[in-house]
Order: C-alpha cells, then sequence, then structure tokens
C-alpha cells in the first residue's frame, strides 16, 4: 500500500477552522488567543459539516452532524437544563434552601454567617443620597448675582439635607476607624450562606448531563493537533461561554508532534522464510463500517522514525532488570528487536524502550498480555471490561523524566512565531530506537517464533498469558523481524488549551486553576473523556452560581487541557508562559485525568488531606445512601499518596511548585488507550447510569468551594510534614537494609532531624489558624483590618510552601 498522510493530520495548506466553522455565532464575551493566521470563511463553515466533503490534501475528515452514532441535535444546551427561568429565582432557592447536615454548624460557618447576616443587614440601608442631592440646573438657578445678595435668603430644607448627607458619611467614616465594621478585605457582597451553596451544589450536579457530555466528546477520534480535537476545543469553549466564565479563549501552542501513516508502519517475520508473516497491526473498526466512524491508527507518539531488523528476543516487561538477566544468561542483544508486555516491573512504556535501547536493541515492541488486562483477568469487550484480543494500548514514549512539555522547547513557551527550537536529533526526551504497540492477536506470532531459540523461561513470572505459546527468549539466531515506523513529523503544530475564569472578590489576583485534559488516543470514553464531560458539568453549576450573583474570595480558572497524552504538553507550555505569576498567586491545582473507571475513590497530594476528607464526608456512596465516601475511605485505611508524573499536575507541582491534587474512582484494567475505551464502553461496563461520575462531579465541586471561598486556604500542613518524616523513616530503613560490613556508612541523622523540626514548626503554624478562628468568633464573627491583614499572609505562606521547596536557581 502506497504510504500517505492519516486524515486526521494538518497539512501545511489545510485551514485550521476558525470559530465560525464549528458553531454558528460567537458571545461578544469571549477572548480569543488564536494566531493571526487563521481566517473566517463561512463557506469552510458549511463545509466543516457537510456530509461526503473530499478531505482536502488527503486531511482530517471532520465529524458530521448524520453521524449514525448520535446526532449533535439531540444534545441540550452546554449549560444544562434548569428549573429557574431567572438569577432572581435562582437566588431565592439558594437564600432559602437552609439545609445544613447534622452537626455540621462549625464554629467557622457560624462565623460566615454572623458577617453574612452583617452584609444584608448593611446592603438593607437605602439612603436616599441622590434623591437628596440637588441638580447641578437647580443649583446654578438658585446662586445670587451680586446685587441680589445681600436680599439672599437660604433655603433651609435644602442645607438640612446636605448637612445630614455629611452627617452620615461622618458616622460611617467614624465606625470604620474605630474599627468596629472593620471587615476589610472580606467579601462583604456575598449573600450566600455557605452551607446553603454546598446543598445548592450537591443538590444540582445532573449525571444525564454528565452522560450527554461524554456521549458528545467521543463521537469522533481527537488527537492533539488534529481538526477532530479543534473541533472538540471549540465545543468546551462554546460551553464555558454559556455558563457564563469570563475571559474565555483559547491559548494556542506550536508544538512537535508526531501521526502515523498509512501504510508507514509494518512488524513482520522476513526469515526463515516458512515463518514469513505479517502483523495486522491495527485493531478491527469498533463501530460498524457502515457507521463511517473513523478511528486512530496504532502508533507510540513521539516515537523515533526508522526501519530495523534484527533477531527477536523476549525480554518479559522491558525492565532493566529483565534486560541485564539476559544478558548475564548469555543472550546477545546487540542489533535485536526486543518484545516486552506492557505493565509490570516497568510500568513506564518510554522507560521500556529506553532500557531495550542501552541494552543494544534496535526496535522495540510492546504487546497488551491478557493476564494484565485481557481475558484471563475477565470477559473482554464487547461481553465484558476487558481489552479483546485486537485492541492495543497506543500511548507516548516521551522520556518525560527529562523533559515534559514540548520536547522542542524545553524550558520556554513554544508559542507562535518563537524562533528558538532544539533539534529532533540526540534529544535528551526522546528515544533513540523506532517502537510501536501491539495486540497479543499479533505477538502471539512472534511468541510461537522463539520456541527452541535461547533460553526456554521456568519463572513464572516471566512467563506471560497468550495462550498455545511455548515460552523461551530467543537469541542472535531467532528468526529475523521487520520493524518499520515511516511516520509524519511535524515540528510546529498547533494545540489549543480553552480556559475560562470565575475572578474573585477578595484577591482576584489569586488563582485556584482547575484542570482536565480534552485529547485522546482515539475516542476517549473513560481517559479522559469522562473527566471532560464532568469538569463541563462543574462549570455549569458555578456558572449558575456566578448568575444568581455569587463570587468566590479567590479567582477560579478552569482549563481543558491540549497535547496531554503526548508529553502534558498543553499544561506544561501554559505554565511556562506565566511561570512567575503562578509561582506568586496559583494556591492551587485541582486535576482530574480518568474521572471514573471503577467505583474506589483515590486521590493524591497529601497536603489537601483535610479539606478532602471534609468533602467525602458530604457526599454519599453511589452504591449505599446510608454511607458516606468519607467512612468508606477511612474503614479501608485509605491515605493519600504523593503525585507521580503522569498527568497535567506534574508543570504545576514541579515547575511553579503549586500545590496539587489528582483524583479518580479508580477500577480493574480496561481497553485503556484503545480505541474500545469509548461511550459504550463506558455506557455498559464503566458506570452504567453515571452514578459515579456524579459523586466525583460533588467532590470536585466542593473542593473548589473549600479551596476558593473559605477564609483560611484549607491547606494541611502538619500532614504533610507528617508525610514528610514518614518518608525519611522508610530511607532510614532502606539504609540500614543494605548496609554492609564494607560499605561505607550513611548518616542520615541530620535529615531526621530537620524532619522532626518540621513536623513541630508545620504544628505551630496551625496554630495560628485556631487562634484566629477564635478570635473572629469572640468578636461576633467580625475580623478587623489587623486580623485580616495577618490571615492573607497566612494564607500566602501556606500557598508558598511548595514554591520555596523548588531548586529554582539550579543550585
Amino acid at each position: 500500500m502506497v504510504d500517505e498522510k492519516h486524515r486526521y493530520v494538518h497539512q501545511d495548506s489545510l485551514p485550521i477552522p476558525t470559530y465560525e466553522e464549528a458553531t454558528s455565532s460567537r458571545p461578544s464575551s469571549s477572548q480569543s488567543y488564536l494566531g493571526p493566521e487563521e481566517v473566517s470563511h463561512d463557506a469552510e463553515r458549511q463545509g466543516l459539516l457537510s456530509r461526503g466533503r473530499p478531505p482536502q490534501n488527503n486531511g482530517y475528515e471532520p465529524p458530521t452532524v448524520e453521524s449514525a452514532r448520535s446526532s449533535l441535535d439531540f444534545l441540550p444546551s452546554s449549560n444544562g437544563s434548569s428549573r429557574r427561568s431567572s438569577a432572581e429565582a435562582l437566588q431565592r432557592e439558594i437564600q432559602q434552601m437552609d439545609v445544613e447536615e447534622p452537626g455540621s454548624q462549625t464554629r467557622a460557618n457560624r462565623i460566615s454567617k454572623r458577617i453574612t447576616s452583617l452584609t444584608h443587614s448593611l446592603s438593607s440601608i437605602n439612603l436616599p443620597f441622590r434623591e437628596w442631592l440637588p441638580s447641578g440646573q437647580y443649583i446654578r438657578a438658585k446662586i445670587p448675582s451680586w446685587p441680589h445678595v445681600l436680599r439672599f435668603q437660604p433655603n433651609w430644607i435644602i442645607v438640612g439635607r446636605i448637612f445630614a448627607i455629611f452627617l452620615v458619611v461622618f458616622i460611617i467614616w467614624l465606625f470604620f476607624i474605630s474599627d468596629l465594621f472593620a471587615v476589610r478585605g472580606t467579601r462583604m457582597t456575598n449573600m450566600f450562606e455557605p452551607e446553603n451553596l454546598r446543598a445548592y451544589v450537591l443538590n444540582h450536579i445532573n449525571a444525564d448531563n454528565i452522560r450527554q457530555n461524554l456521549e458528545h466528546a467521543t463521537q469522533y477520534d481527537h488527537i492533539a493537533g488534529t481538526e477532530g480535537n479543534f473541533f472538540l476545543a471549540k465545543w468546551v469553549e462554546t460551553s464555558f461561554q454559556q455558563a457564563g466564565l469570563e475571559l474565555v479563549g483559547l491559548e494556542r501552542f506550536d508544538v512537535y508532534l508526531n501521526y502515523p501513516k498509512i501504510g508507514g508502519r509494518r512488524v513482520a517475520i522476513i526469515d526463515p522464510p516458512e515463518l514469513e508473516w505479517f502483523a495486522k497491526i491495527e485493531e478491527e473498526p469498533v463501530y460498524p463500517i457502515e457507521y463511517e466512524v473513523q478511528q486512530t491508527l496504532v502508533f507510540h507518539g513521539y516515537s523515533k522514525t526508522g526501519n530495523v531488523t534484527g533477531p527477536l528476543i523476549y525480554a518479559n516487561y522491558g525492565s532493566r532488570h529483565d534486560f541485564q538477566q539476559l544478558a548475564d544468561s548469555g543472550i546477545n542483544l546487540e542489533g535485536s528487536i526486543a518484545l516486552v508486555r506492557y505493565y509490570g516491573t516497568q510500568s513506564d512504556r518510554a522507560l521500556k524502550v529506553k532500557a531495550a535501547a542501552l541494552a543494544g536493541a534496535a526496535g522495540c515492541i510492546i504487546y497488551s498480555d491478557p493476564a494484565e488486562d485481557g481475558f484471563l483477568k475477565g470477559e473482554p469487550y464487547p461481553k465484558g471490561r476487558y481489552m479483546p484480543d485486537d485492541a492495543v494500548q497506543r500511548g507516548s514514549v516521551a522520556m518525560s523524566s527529562w523533559v515534559v512539555g514540548d520536547a522542542l522547547s524545553p524550558g520556554f513557551a513554544s508559542l507562535p512565531g518563537e524562533r528558538r527550537r532544539e533539534s529532533v536529533d540526540n534529544n535528551p526526551g526522546l528515544p533513540t530506537i523506532p517502537s510501536i504497540p501491539l495486540a497479543w492477536r499479533d505477538a502471539q506470532k512472534l511468541l510461537q517464533a522463539l520456541k527452541g531459540h535461547g533460553n526456554k523461561i521456568e519463572d513464572p513470572k516471566a512467563i506471560g498469558g497468550v495462550p498455545n505459546v511455548e515460552w523461551w527468549t530467543g537469541d542472535s539466531g531467532s528468526p529475523t523481524v521487520l520493524l518499520m515506523n515511516d511516520q509524519i513529523e511535524k515540528e510546529r503544530e498547533g494545540i489549543y488549551n480553552v480556559l475560562g475564569k470565575i475572578v474573585g472578590a477578595e484577591q482576584p489576583e489569586k488563582s485556584i486553576i482547575v484542570g482536565n485534559h480534552r485529547d485522546a488516543w482515539c475516542f476517549g470514553g473513560a481517559d479522559p473523556g469522562s473527566g471532560t464531560a464532568v469538569m463541563l458539568e462543574v462549570v455549569r453549576i458555578f456558572g449558575q452560581l456566578r448568575k444568581a450573583g455569587w463570587s468566590p474570595r479567590r479567582s477560579i480558572e478552569f482549563a481543558s487541557w491540549d497535547g496531554e497524552e503526548y508529553n502534558m504538553i498543553g499544561s506544561t507550555e501554559h505554565v511556562e508562559n506565566r511561570i512567575e505569576d503562578l509561582r506568586r498567586n496559583a494556591f492551587a491545582y485541582l486535576n482530574v485525568d480518568v474521572a471514573v473507571v471503577g467505583s474506589e475513590f483515590k486521590a493524591e497530594g497529601p497536603i489537601f488531606e483535610s479539606a478532602l476528607k471534609r468533602v467525602l464526608g458530604r457526599v454519599t456512596d453511589p452504591q449505599d445512601s446510608n454511607r458516606t465516601l468519607r467512612q468508606i475511605w477511612e474503614d479501608k485505611k485509605t491515605t493519600m499518596a504523593g503525585l507521580g508524573s503522569g498527568s497535567d499536575y506534574v508543570a504545576f507541582l514541579d515547575l511553579a511548585g503549586t500545590s496539587s491534587i489528582d483524583m479518580s474512582f479508580d477500577g480493574p484494567p480496561y481497553p485503556y488507550h484503545s480505541c474500545y475505551d469509548n461511550f459504550n464502553w463506558m455506557d455498559k461496563f464503566g458506570d452504567p447510569g453515571f452514578q459515579y461520575h456524579k459523586a466525583l462531579a460533588q467532590v470536585w465541586a466542593l473542593l473548589i468551594l473549600d479551596m476558593a471561598d473559605r477564609p483560611l486556604l484549607p491547606l494541611d500542613m502538619s500532614v504533610y510534614a507528617r508525610e514528610v518524616a514518614k518518608y525519611v523513616q522508610d530511607l532510614e530503613k532502606y539504609v540500614r537494609s543494605k548496609s554492609t560490613k564494607d560499605s561505607p556508612k550513611i548518616d542520615i541523622s541530620s535529615l531526621k532531624s530537620a524532619a522532626d523540626d518540621f513536623v513541630v514548626n508545620a504544628n505551630r503554624f496551625e496554630d495560628w489558624g485556631a487562634a484566629w478562628l477564635k478570635t473572629v468568633f469572640e468578636s461576633g464573627g467580625f475580623e478587623n483590618r489587623d486580623m485580616y491583614t495577618q490571615r492573607v499572609e497566612h494564607n500566602i505562606k501556606m500557598a508558598d510552601f511548595e514554591t520555596n521547596l523548588l531548586d529554582i536557581d539550579g543550585g
């Protein structure tokens, strides 16, 4: 087959569709960040949605409104259905919703209510200043000319009214000077009880809305940099606008991406001739052919272009240890094609490829073994949740531990027009040998061809679950395998983050950032569509609150990231583009990637533990309405682990030092990064009824409320210190276990002492928060100016803590 570019890759001559091409109108409040080269033509908009249009320059074929799966017409407005006909009605509902959980009337809540009551009292004073003030025309008419001065008779009614104005102003000034009403900095315009806000969020998250969001988001494949993902970005942008977010727009970066060619990838046994065989590589059509639903070709993101041949060697999970064991047993790996399986002792696919290259292999094939995620775990799709025999786990092989974000612009944002670029060759963030993923259906033929070559494998830990295979390692005399990876490489491909904001009232410059990535390796039912669907519902709820007149203390930023699957590109470029601002003003980052694939709630980011537990105590378990998620969490003695390096929190935590959390409902394996991860899988196996999606939306929204609206930023320094001390204790045990008589002594007593001091100081720091609470409570819910200033400084110290842990100067 002639090599040709896959349909969802941009050609240089293919114009990026504008907003008018994807939607019919643009609200005036929208702010665009698109590059100057993008144009708008009504004819192109009509063509974008026209069925049967031939692809331009073999470019990506966009979805059509006549899609056999579902039509865009069935979807409601993305702001969700509402029972309220006006913002005033919503205000009345929230104000009348005096629903609280037993025992939830905390001291802080009572203080908030006192302040709110004061707000209502002040706002009820209707001083008729405007009608008392005489007009300019009236004053000019009353000014006597000089001959009449001696006959001037003052209008004592007007004089009295003016005197009354000055008297009222003086009294109010006196109150504030005396600190009686010294609530400077505390939001005095919010008319909503905090408990009523939380109750509104809990009661108005709509599972049907989330389901409809996911069905829309998974109608077509949408890899980063393709028209499908740009089209989806426009839909998210419209949803943000309809929800009433501020400063809504697209943020563009031009980054390095690779795409597969049709016919450009090949895996084959080419010698001996009697074993000649070619892998199918591609998955079977997930949807019936008559539906004409395009699906992504099989490839590795950021893989190296190449055409290599060599003897086939099986290396288990592809860890450094696995390759060393082969070398120790006399297997020569130089110039070989390594065959490894996903998961196991080396979970990072990029490090599998790296280990193969370090061992001397010329190429690397990674397959999905049924012992890990297939029929040996349970019934495969379409009868069950697990990977079928033709399913392939795509994914990136970028060295994110070396370079995160765009591999050609490390440390700086790849804005349109940016001239600085690193080279693809010898780039530490890119692999040095070609690689490709395979289904176990294809891997079976390769494994069978190894019979009698090398060493027979006896270790059950190295034996996979592929049926009808006798497991051998292979050696230099193994059948020769061809691995071809001819691909498109775009050094500057446009990706688009979608941004929106709710501006805070007390500290508008400080932000709580909420994010989920939008791009997917195929349809993205779970990864990341479940998170996108949930975030859009959360945005709708906060939009309703904003339309009713509510404002948070701190700003809330919502972001739909692009390019996460390749190397967390969109979020990293965003952070690099505003790094100093984020280090000063980002208070927290709340991330959801895969929202739901099961029923076990999972969260990472220990500094959020107290706030998260408080939120979990308000959300009931979807399977047992008599138990909260907190009760289940504590019954299982679940703890919050530290964050890893696999999603969009990486740049916020590691580059900006922004305290971050990642949340999900986890579960057994699913058709990860394959085209079988789609809406049908989620609707049938992942979360029928979408009740776990609803629960995660409740948790996420309540946590946003807490982080953005509580007077004291609810980060738990004592928990963080405790986890650091625990880590040092584990390190001490590890050092002892590895010590021998001949090894040099490693003394970590100073580190242990520093960790103990950290625990003491963190507890002392949190004592101030308790003292502030007591002082404000004893003063009847009023916060004077000094306490306000101290509280703001206290919050900033908490927000700056992880930023100050960064080695910014590289020393």
